[in-house]
């Protein structure tokens, strides 16, 4: 008599996201990291006029700050895109040539809108409080 091999153990729900977060694909952790990179760029200009808004409110070119904000998520989300467009090309498979379609900048775009809105709160509730 054989015996059939034993099942393996069933993760939890957290061992299975944590180990899909470990292992995550090359390609999205580029745009992920392309994304960040320019959010905390643009992010830190944004927090230098916001602060020189707030001790100084009478600066000339008046109060800009809706202004300034539109322009910071559409900078990271088109930096991020182009970005990550350069650095992500599609997988090659057997040719040496790398390709890039619209499609490696979409993936910037969708990594872009979530880290776009997490730098800019990061900024303005956790380090502008420790600045100010």
């Amino acid at each position: 008599m054989t015996s059939s091999p034993a099942a393996p153990p069933r993760r939890s729900w957290l061992a299975i996201r944590w180990r899909q977060f470990r292992n995550a694909p090359r390609p999205v952790v580029r745009a992920v990291a392309s994304s960040v990179a320019v959010a905390v760029v643009l992010g830190a200009g944004y927090l230098v006029y916001d602060i020189a808004l707030t001790r100084n409110p009478d600066l000339p070119g008046g109060d800009l700050r809706l202004a300034a904000a539109a322009a910071y998520v559409v900078g990271v989300l088109v930096a991020g895109s182009v970005v990550t467009w350069l650095i992500v090309p599609l997988p090659r498979g057997a040719g040496a040539r790398s390709t890039r379609t619209p499609w490696s900048a979409a993936l910037g775009l969708f990594a872009a809108v979530p880290v776009a809105y997490l730098v800019l709160v990061v900024a303005l509730e956790v380090v502008k409080p420790l600045l100010t």
